[in-house]
């Protein structure tokens, strides 16, 4: 198979520019008692216990985006949640609509630390509305839809959960021209893929399967052939096939970082390249992404930071 590139990509990135007009005033929060300080710290700290990469990569920002970073993390967290850690669909839907609530106001209910300072951060940095709706809307897909027919569809769904993460990041981070979106739709579909290709058991055991149908069928496998681990030549010419894609997508997104404000291209350069070594870690396991989850250690996301730093700050 030859891959095929840009066939999708035009129907995300009108999304994300119809997102990016539905910017409202977003009122100042008044709190004044120190329960907001609070809210940061407990975002900084769920960031910390759920992901390592993001929490290393969020530090190499200055100190406000970095915890403004971590509350969007916290906010994509939750919402995670809500729908994955929830035995009942009906019951996931009614807490995800109260839930969106709570974060589309100015001033959230007391007691939820996550919105608070998710409200604090929409307000500072002027976060468009449109792009948290389409998050929540992309995370609740799980909820009806377990299958995907095409990457294209694959894409979609990766634009609802990873994408729009990286829009809102974007406007935390700052950036000097809106020609820089596609390629945040693209790097967002890039880093969803890697998850992708890296929790496939996980994500079987879980009722789901993220892989394109028709790919699959086209390297002669089937859903059994995942149910039983099997790594052999079918599934390891698949893998090289999906893996090579999604190079191509982190390749593709790269030049966009040099359109954000200098603090804040080391991170996300810095997120871009350690999860893309994930895909040289399932390559190193001959793709047994089945018996063991493929994942790049501290010291060896340390070791590649000083060459991701020259690289973030040498863009043309």
């Amino acid at each position: 198979m030859t891959i095929q590139l840009h066939t999708w990509e035009n129907r995300l990135v009108a999304w994300a520019y119809e997102a990016l007009e539905s910017s409202m005033p977003h009122p100042a929060l008044m709190a004044h008692d120190g329960s907001l300080e609070s809210a940061y710290r407990y975002c900084a700290d769920l960031t910390r216990h759920h992901s390592r990469t993001f929490y290393l990569t969020s530090g190499l920002l200055p100190p406000e985006k970095r915890r403004a970073v971590r509350a969007l993390y916290a906010f994509c967290r939750i919402t995670d949640d809500i729908v994955d850690k929830n035995n009942s669909a009906a019951l996931a839907r009614v807490q995800l609509e109260n839930w969106q609530q709570a974060v589309m106001v100015s001033h959230p209910p007391a007691g939820m630390p996550v919105a608070l300072a998710w409200a604090d951060t929409v307000h500072r940095y002027h976060i468009p509305r449109g792009y948290v709706t389409q998050l929540i809307e992309g995370v609740a897909r799980d909820l009806d839809q377990q299958r995907y027919a095409t990457f294209a569809d694959l894409a979609e769904y990766s634009y609802g959960v990873a994408s729009t993460v990286g829009l809102m990041a974007m406007h935390i981070i700052g950036f000097k021209s809106d020609v820089a979106l596609p390629q945040a739709v693209k790097l967002g579909v890039a880093l969803q893929m890697t998850n992708i290709l890296r929790d496939v058991a996980e994500d079987w055991r879980n009722g789901r399967v993220y892989l394109p149908q028709d790919e699959l069928a086209a390297f002669d496998l089937t859903e059994q052939n995942i149910a039983e681990g099997v790594v052999d030549d079918r599934w390891r010419a698949f893998m090289a096939f999906q893996i090579e894609r999604n190079r191509a997508l982190y390749a593709e997104s790269y030049d966009g970082i040099r359109f954000l404000d200098p603090d804040g291209r080391f991170a996300i350069a810095g997120a871009a390249d350690l999860y893309s070594a994930i895909l040289d870690e399932i390559e190193a396991a001959d793709y047994d992404v089945f018996s063991q989850r493929a994942s790049v250690g501290t010291s060896g996301k340390l070791v590649r930071l000083p060459g991701i730093w020259w690289r973030s700050q040498h863009l043309a």
